[in-house]
């Protein structure tokens, strides 16, 4: 079992940390499936591996007991700061900031690569500096918000109404100035 508590295998295998081992094996063999590198149409090598080495620490109860221990650690050590409580309007203005900036990194996407327009949460979570633990709130509001949309991979992608979005608010935040006309 690797040491580096950087791949959440629930997360890589798309199963809740209480999912029992047939769920487990049922979710695998699905994904297998789709990511196999012998798969012409979906295969994904890199991803293959990614499932393999989750399923190979879940499926193992030995294995899963000790990455389980390890995983709620984590876990509570990310969500240690919601213990401290709100500081107020400051919280809701740092937490708007976060959606937005949330909504900002998948426009630039969607305009630079439109092919692939979508990202993972653990990418998002790289990109903004924060654990994904964090992201939740934004990524739910934006999703109830239809700004965002998830993909079959469950990696975010914006929307017609989220570009709309942000477009308003930057046209809101640096207004244009507009030369006189006569």
């Amino acid at each position: 079992m690797s040491e580096a508590p950087s791949q959440d295998h629930y997360e890589t295998l798309q199963v809740s940390p209480n999912a029992d081992a047939e769920t487990i094996q049922r979710v695998f063999r699905l994904l297998a499936q789709r990511f196999h590198p012998d798969n012409q149409d979906t295969g994904n090598a890199s991803r293959f591996r990614e499932l393999h080495d989750a399923y190979t620490v879940l499926n193992d109860p030995e294995q899963r007991a000790r990455y389980d221990v390890r995983h709620d650690a984590i876990r509570q050590e990310r969500w240690k700061f919601a213990a401290v409580g709100s500081a107020g309007a400051t919280d809701i203005e740092a937490e708007q900031q976060l959606r937005f900036t949330l909504l900002e990194i998948l426009y630039a996407r969607r305009r630079t690569d439109p092919d692939h327009p979508s990202l993972s949460n653990m990418e998002l979570a790289q990109l903004m500096g924060h654990p994904r633990e964090h992201l939740e709130f934004a990524i739910w509001y934006s999703t109830q918000k239809k700004f965002v949309t998830r993909d079959d991979r469950s990696s975010l992608t914006i929307t017609a109404d989220g570009i709309d979005y942000v477009e308003h608010k930057q046209s809101i935040r640096a207004p244009r100035r507009l030369s006189a006309v006569s």
